[in-house]
């Protein structure tokens, strides 16, 4: 009974030995999502100028799409936006923003002096990223022509990660 004791510091220590060996071997920057490969959330949100269309659930039907999160107060989708203009030239599918907790002043102003890669502009108070699985801004995804979730990038795209990822990701779900 005695031995049994001694063995127990043992084998907690044998069982978080293994929880950090294999938890180190996780990359930390990826974020798992639970909506991928399912249905996009039903949403209707509307534009961020007057005049201009809004962005619903039916818009992101029928072809390849891309969302991308942002607002005009964060900092890292400042860094973001001028791969994400490039990212829309290239791109064969149309890449739609959703403005997260801002002002539409505010916005207006960013994209009239950074250029506009979006195809269209919601504004969202944020109910919807909530829906969408949303941790901060910028979050980036793909989605398929029937309207699931197939991809999602948390925080600022590189050039890198537009070659490496999003546009061979696209070329695929296209066919």
């Amino acid at each position: 009974m005695r031995r049994g004791l001694y063995l127990l510091p043992a084998a907690a220590f044998g069982l978080l030995a293994c929880g950090l060996f294999f938890g180190l071997d996780r990359d930390p920057n990826l974020l798992p999502s639970a909506l991928i490969d399912h249905p996009v959330p039903q949403f209707s949100l509307p534009p961020l100028a007057a005049g201009d269309a809004g962005l619903s659930t039916a818009d992101l039907i029928g072809h390849v799409s891309v969302v991308n999160m942002f607002a005009s107060w964060c900092v890292p989708c400042r860094e973001e936006h001028a791969v994400l203009n490039d990212f829309a030239r290239r791109a064969k599918a149309p890449v739609y923003g959703i403005d997260y907790k801002d002002q539409r002043a505010d916005a207006a102003a960013w994209i009239a002096s950074l250029g506009n890669p979006y195809a269209r502009i919601a504004v969202d108070a944020g109910r919807v990223a909530i829906d969408w699985g949303v941790y901060g801004v910028p979050e980036t995804f793909i989605v398929d022509r029937h309207g699931r979730i197939r991809y999602k990038h948390v925080g600022p795209l590189t050039a890198e990660d537009v070659d490496r990822t999003l546009l061979p990701l696209i070329a695929r779900l296209e066919r």
